[in-house]
């Protein structure tokens, strides 16, 4: 999958906004705002569950990182996740 059409895909859910669980949260870590290179997935079952996290990281920025963004559309979609949430910008490691 190209990398437009991931983040393409990406941004479309997240801009559903909340519509209930299952819930998947992104958020991307790095150095500096211009550089992420951490994100985690985290996986929410429903109100109250355990959260499961996954990360992936890359020596560049993986918002650019076509594996990375592929695999996270995957992770979605295999978790049939009701609502996608990402929080803004870039937090410090």
């Amino acid at each position: 999958m190209h990398i437009d059409k991931a983040k393409k895909r990406i941004a479309k859910q997240v801009k559903k906004g909340f519509k209930g669980y299952p819930q998947i949260t992104l958020e991307y870590f790095g150095a500096s705002a211009d550089c992420a290179t951490e994100v985690a997935i985290r996986f929410t079952q429903e109100l109250g569950a355990a959260e499961q996290e996954q990360r992936f990281a890359s020596q560049a920025d993986v918002r650019e990182d076509e594996v990375i963004q592929s695999a996270l559309v995957k992770i979605i979609e295999r978790a049939d996740a009701s609502s996608v949430m990402e929080i803004e910008g870039v937090s410090p490691l």
